[in-house]
């Protein structure tokens, strides 16, 4: 069995990562990375800065919304992502479906709660019947448009405890058009805010791609995100793929075997996965500095870490649940994050001393990111606690 060292799993990430040398275009970059995510809508903006010299905001609104050639899917683990346009088919039909049938499980839930509908699939059928009728103008709509004109879509439920400060009663509408949007019956359209926030619009998939979505089967859909998972992220362990698809250890086994995955040797004694055509030595980057944005897809690839980050890190970094923050890299391991001060000027927050070439090299980042955001302040739900810490004048 072959040994893939820590030292080798980190130059395969700046490469094919395009942390070094960069990518040509949005959708090269989005392919590399097998998926974007997008919980935060700056994330993707920010992650193809990253990786793709040169690129604009309008090069990423143009690949989103005007040649579609990328999509926004929710999808692994209930998470909104940018997909690759080919990618759909194989997602509907697998880690898609798998959300799409808790969001509709949830929403009866909350409608039969409500006192809405007794029977609630009866209900929810109709109001999505309701709602692909309406948008067979191909239009775009945002959810509150939707809510004037399928007024059930008006109904409200209470989502969370009640009498705590995490319950409030809100439309029905949003659950029910993120269900659809599970279900890849509908896709999010162009954004009806500015880059940096979710406000999105809903058009029918059939009018925003061309035909009617038509999904791959479960198996054949898994085994395609392996695959492109491995070859963007192998090698990685079966704890690392069961995490980030979201999917069962039985669906990530029956995925590799379909791929032919070869099993290697990891630093700490583990194993992990690569597919056949890529057990070959990957040469060695230079060092590199690079800036990621919260939830980006490199620092989102593997639950099991150590390879990039040092555990005490970790508290740090990435909040309870595993969600990383704002990432300031340095020859392939994480070394802080970065905030913006009041003045959307880009500062390092570095937890480890790292040498003069590499503060200089993070520093030109910092500088280059500042340029390119042009005054834009980011907000972060998902803002790490080192970022909360920061204190920046």
């Amino acid at each position: 069995m072959r040994h893939i060292d820590d030292r080798e799993r980190r130059a395969r990430l700046a490469t094919r990562h395009g942390l070094v040398g960069g990518l040509p275009d949005v959708e090269s970059a989005t392919r590399a990375m097998t998926v974007l995510h997008a919980t935060e809508a700056a994330t993707v903006h920010l992650a193809l800065w990253a990786r793709v010299p040169g690129v604009s905001v309008g090069d990423v609104e143009q690949a989103l919304y005007d040649d579609r050639s990328v999509v926004k899917q929710l999808a692994m683990r209930r998470t909104l992502f940018v997909l690759p346009r080919d990618l759909l088919p194989a997602t509907w039909g697998s880690a898609a479906a798998r959300v799409a049938v808790q969001q509709r499980k949830q929403v009866a839930r909350w409608v039969t709660e409500a006192g809405i509908a007794d029977d609630p699939g009866p209900w929810i059928d109709a109001v999505a019947g309701d709602v692909l009728d309406v948008l067979a103008d191909g239009v775009a709509r945002t959810t509150k448009e939707l809510r004037a004109l399928v007024p059930a879509l008006e109904g409200r439920v209470t989502i969370g405890t009640r009498a705590t400060r995490w319950s409030a009663e809100v439309p029905v509408g949003a659950w029910v058009m993120t269900m659809l949007g599970a279900e890849g019956r509908v896709v999010r359209g162009a954004n009806a805010g500015h880059w940096r926030l979710n406000k999105p619009s809903w058009v029918r998939t059939d009018r925003w791609l061309g035909g009617p979505p038509e999904p791959w089967p479960e198996d054949a859909g898994y085994a395609e995100l392996v695959r492109r998972w491995l070859a963007t992220f192998g090698p990685g362990t079966e704890t690392d793929i069961v995490w980030w698809l979201g999917a069962t250890k039985g669906a990530v086994r029956r995925a590799l075997a379909d791929v032919g995955a070869v099993e290697v040797g990891l630093d700490g004694g583990g194993s992990g996965w690569v597919l056949p055509d890529d057990v070959d030595e990957a040469p060695e980057a230079e060092p590199w500095a690079a800036l990621l944005p919260t939830l980006d897809p490199t620092v989102m690839g593997w639950k099991e870490r150590s390879f990039y980050l040092d555990a005490d890190d970790t508290p740090y970094l990435f909040d309870r649940n595993g969600n990383a923050g704002n990432t300031a890299w340095w020859d392939g391991r994480v070394v802080g994050c970065w905030v913006q001060d009041d003045d959307a000027v880009v500062r390092l927050v570095l937890r480890h001393e790292v040498g003069s070439e590499a503060q200089a090299a993070l520093e030109g980042e910092a500088d280059r990111l500042t340029r390119w955001l042009d005054g834009v302040r980011i907000t972060n739900v998902y803002a790490s606690p080192q970022m909360k810490g920061a204190r920046l004048t």
